[in-house]
């Protein structure tokens, strides 16, 4: 079974750039934000010192009798100190440029803001004498009269301020990447370590050295591995079904083809007469091969779908096996009613029956007797047994494995009761051996109705 495992490049290389751009976008967008927050705070503190300074302003307005004279408060308030100012309608017609826009050429301040008053702050104007400005809106009442005054500053300061603060903001993002690029890869590396572990596991099953993956995996892989658990199982299940099927097969197409070279040796039948049982012993060997190759593929629990004559078989069967043993002479007897059926799969009856009755002729002096019946219990016996040695009790059970056999002088695989236990423990049943009244073995099959 070849299994291959190559995700692990993949899934690094889509973990670190899907999660190294998702860090990304948030990190700048952040970025953006807070340097919007930093400009909207700034202009808020301009705004705020300006309202602070407001009598000051009204100080330079009342130089140019733009205030009544009552005012005087403010017289207080005058300095020599000028502010970059123009004063608009409620129309945002320029009504009034301070001294030091005046010399600025600052005339269409108002007009040009008024394109961009319904953006957000900060407002930033490029003005006539093609500096960059920030320009802070005042609505103030004076003498009952509304003005709309405009405070501007030169941006160039501002902006190296923002400039800074930008780069410092942005040197940290670098860092927070950098930091993140190392918590990713060594994320990576020890999140994948239970995937690098498994796959390390299924070469190791892959190469034979290993049957199954082990159980301590993290809780997200748990299901992943007894899933593949399960499959190495049905793999293994299935692989040992098409072995024990094709020896099956093997050790049943063998006293097959002996009884194919019997009827060709047997001279007392002339060429139809052989050819015809040839061809008997040849669709016999097709049933066995199709019956093999289904019970590879569904396994014993498959088959068992039929009812199943059984003297017909039986009788089919020893005249098989008297033309293999033809020097022996033996005496077979069948106590089986006409009407007696199997409960199960007809390739099952023929291999039961066929396993047992060969072994009987083989290991017989003269005698073989088969019995089929219902007990009391509701259940089907079938009863084969002959007059040879019999087998001894101390390896009655180890016979019915793979591979034992109990008379290791005549050739043989060890196979032929194996696949008889396997078969009547797939309908529940049981398989017995014990001491005949021929005084050779019997051999109790019990299967429950």
């Amino acid at each position: 079974m070849q299994i291959r495992f190559k995700p692990k490049q993949r899934l690094l290389t889509r973990m670190f750039l899907t999660s190294l751009s998702i860090i990304a976008l948030v990190g700048f967008g952040l970025a953006w934000l807070v340097n919007l927050l930093y400009a909207q705070n700034s202009y808020n503190e301009e705004t705020a010192e300006l309202i602070a300074e407001i009598p000051k302003v009204a100080a330079e307005l009342r130089e140019h009798d733009l205030i009544p004279e009552t005012s005087e408060w403010l017289e207080e308030n005058n300095t020599p100190e000028k502010y970059i100012i123009a004063s608009c309608d409620e129309e945002f017609k320029q009504v009034w440029t301070s001294s030091l826009a005046v010399d600025r050429g600052l005339f269409d301040t108002c007009e040009r803001f008024n394109e961009i008053r319904f953006d957000s702050p900060p407002y930033y104007l490029n003005l006539a004498d093609s500096k960059n400005y920030f320009v802070y809106l005042l609505s103030v009442e004076i003498a009952k009269q509304k003005y709309n005054l405009l405070v501007m500053k030169d941006a160039q300061k501002l902006e190296k301020e923002f400039d800074k603060f930008s780069r410092r903001t942005y040197w940290r993002l670098g860092m927070i990447l950098a930091l993140a690029l190392v918590l990713l890869i060594s994320a990576g590396y020890w999140g994948m370590r239970p995937l690098v572990r498994m796959r390390n596991e299924l070469q190791q099953v892959s190469s034979g050295k290993a049957k199954a993956l082990s159980e301590d995996y993290p809780v997200e892989l748990e299901g992943v591995t007894q899933a593949l658990n399960q499959l190495l199982v049905q793999s293994s299940a299935q692989q040992e079904r098409y072995q024990n099927a094709m020896n099956d097969l093997a050790h049943s197409l063998k006293t097959r083809l002996a009884a194919v070279h019997a009827i060709t040796d047997d001279q007392s039948l002339n060429k139809a007469n052989a050819s015809e049982k040839i061809m008997e012993q040849v669709s016999q060997m097709d049933q066995l091969v199709k019956y093999q190759l289904k019970r590879a593929m569904l396994g014993r629990k498959g088959l068992k779908q039929e009812q199943t004559l059984v003297a017909p078989l039986i009788d089919q069967l020893s005249q098989m096996l008297f033309k293999v043993y033809r020097d022996k002479q033996i005496q077979f007897s069948a106590n089986i009613p006409d009407d007696q059926v199997f409960p199960g799969d007809k390739g099952d009856l023929m291999e039961l029956c066929g396993n047992l009755m060969e072994n009987a002729f083989k290991l017989c002096i003269s005698k073989v007797a088969v019995t089929a019946c219902y007990s009391d219990d509701s259940e089907f016996i079938l009863i084969v047994e002959d007059d040879g040695p019999g087998v001894p009790e101390a390896i009655r059970q180890r016979i019915i494995e793979r591979g034992v056999r109990a008379d290791t002088q005549k050739a043989g695989q060890g196979i032929g009761l194996a696949v008889c236990n396997e078969i009547v423990s797939s309908y529940n049943g049981s398989l017995s051996i014990d001491t005949s009244y021929l005084e050779g073995a019997r051999f109790t099959i019990k299967i429950p109705l």
